[in-house]
């Protein structure tokens, strides 16, 4: 039915008699893609929660919530944005909490030569922010970016931004996991 009528959301339980809500919820984002998946369970281990999203699930409420929280979380998801309900959300946050934070420390003599606004708009280019972009952030001119664009290429040997991308991601100052997806 979801091939047929692509609705806006829907509302997934997590134990089917069939077939679980995760697998139910892969089938609904590749059939109906911008169909937004709203899970209501009574499940509220994190990682039933994880999968949930990573099946492509935008809301996570659990049965024993009041009605009002389902009304503001399917409110919530068909704005387009995530939500999780608030009784297990303290339990990703301590989850979360449980990871090192990962610090990044750069061993590249060619780095050391940049400055710290060079390194600072590396970053941002590398990051995919257009030279427009990166001008309003810092609030500098695009003209200023440019030129330090053409220093930081300069300094480390590089010759487009493309270059400049897979040199910060070797070096660990992006995060490419966050562009897989």
């Amino acid at each position: 039915m979801a091939k047929k009528f692509k609705p806006d959301l829907a509302l997934v339980d997590m134990s089917l008699p069939d077939q679980s809500g995760i697998q139910l919820t892969h089938e609904l984002k590749n059939v109906s893609p911008k169909t937004r998946i709203m899970i209501i369970t009574m499940h509220s281990k994190v990682n039933y929660i994880v999968k949930a999203f990573q099946a492509g699930a935008t809301g996570y409420v659990v049965k024993e919530s009041t009605s009002e929280r389902l009304l503001q979380g399917i409110d919530t998801v068909l704005k387009g944005e995530y939500f999780m309900d608030s009784s297990v959300s303290h339990k990703v946050i301590e989850k979360l909490m449980e990871f090192p934070e990962k610090e990044v420390k750069i061993t590249d003599a060619s780095y050391d030569t940049l400055t710290r606004r060079e390194q600072e708009i590396l970053v941002l280019l590398a990051q995919g922010l257009s030279t427009k972009q990166v001008a309003e952030k810092l609030f500098i001119s695009p003209k200023t970016v440019e030129n330090h664009r053409s220093n930081i290429l300069c300094k480390l040997n590089l010759h487009s931004t493309l270059e400049l991308v897979r040199y910060a991601a070797r070096l660990g100052i992006i995060d490419v996991e966050l562009w897989k997806g």
